[in-house]
């Protein structure tokens, strides 16, 4: 039997663990075990709560030859999945009948970790393999058949420069995104006027605003100032891929409204913050698609992003940033009424 100072020891572990004896009994679960597995595992057989044939086959095993086993477990709740590596080890002394320690390290962030750099690469590789099948198809084209056409070479270089504009803009993102990671954990501190950065950002994009018919209106709160403690370079992006993407969906002809407010206590900051509010006056987006705006490559309309020039990592290099900033990102949208993106900052 597992012995008071035993018990004493192998609670304070985090990881579950259980303690299989005599008979193949349970001795001893302490309380991450119980919180898996439920209460009162205590005398229980382990084949009756520990149901997955290859783990009782891992502890069958490491009874009979008294050597550390290796498996895996599988938790499922709801919707939730946990994978645990578990190691089933002989912890008994010589001539008595062996316990088995068994312990559950949870591998699940690990695992999913692995899996987003692999949907990563695999996006990075599909994002860039149609530009560049489509440049090869060109050069073929204008090395043969079009080799003497002068609006056929004048046409399909435009093409070309397209999707190597495409190219750029990818790579430039991607760089973007891998910086502003390597970067997320450090709080930016300089002292800035957000204003001042709107208004920037509402100058870079006042040719294409005038192109398409756009209206840019900023509301501006009383104070002339609104300081925050950020980095201005990191913000500017920010607003001005939040303008613009307000400007690509909200269609031509319409207004793009840029509301600053100022909030003595913010309950989501836990203190006073600065909102800033992006509105398009355009179709709006379906709730279902909402939680996921953020996520690299994610599109609503692949197609139409790609022909507006978006690369699918834009919302994710917004989000990284605010969350440098400590602060918080609100997406809130109506179908056929428009669309919503709150930045809510940390004032300074």
């Amino acid at each position: 039997m597992v012995n008071k100072k035993s018990k004493q020891f192998l609670s304070v572990i985090p990881m579950p663990l259980i303690v299989v004896g005599g008979q193949g009994r349970i001795q001893f679960a302490n309380e991450p075990a119980a919180d898996v597995f439920g209460a009162n595992l205590a005398g229980k057989h382990f084949t009756t709560v520990l149901r997955q044939p290859a783990l009782l086959q891992a502890i069958e095993d490491a009874i009979q030859e008294q050597k550390t086993c290796k498996s895996r477990y599988q938790n499922t709740i709801g919707d939730s999945v946990t994978l645990y590596d578990v190691t089933c080890s002989p912890v008994s002394g010589q001539g008595k009948t062996p316990s088995i320690l068994i312990s559950f390290e949870d591998v699940s962030p690990i695992l999913e970790a692995g899996q987003m750099r692999s949907d990563f690469v695999a996006n990075v590789s599909h994002e860039l393999r149609s530009p560049l099948t489509s440049l090869l198809g060109f050069i073929e084209t204008l090395r043969g058949p079009a080799k003497d056409d002068a609006q056929a070479n004048v046409r399909f270089l435009e093409l070309m420069e397209r999707e190597t504009k495409r190219m750029t803009r990818l790579v430039g993102d991607l760089l973007s995104l891998s910086r502003v990671e390597s970067e997320e954990r450090v709080r930016p501190n300089e002292k800035i006027d957000v204003l001042s950065i709107l208004e920037l950002s509402q100058q870079i994009l006042q040719p294409v605003a005038l192109e398409n018919d756009v209206v840019i209106e900023i509301n501006r709160p009383d104070s002339r100032e609104q300081m925050i403690k950020g980095d201005s370079d990191q913000l500017q992006q920010v607003f001005t891929n939040l303008i613009e993407n307000a400007m690509k969906y909200g269609g031509d002809g319409g207004k793009v409204v840029v509301d600053v407010t100022y909030s003595g206590h913010e309950p989501s900051l836990r203190g006073p913050a600065v909102h800033i509010s992006v509105t398009d006056q355009g179709d709006g987006i379906a709730q279902i698609h909402i939680p996921r705006l953020t996520e690299r490559f994610y599109r609503i309309d692949s197609h139409r992003s790609r022909e507006m020039g978006g690369t699918g990592l834009g919302l994710a290099i917004v989000k990284h940033i605010v969350n440098r900033h400590r602060g918080r990102l609100k997406i809130s949208s109506v179908k056929g009424q428009g669309s919503t993106f709150t930045v809510i900052l940390p004032a300074a």
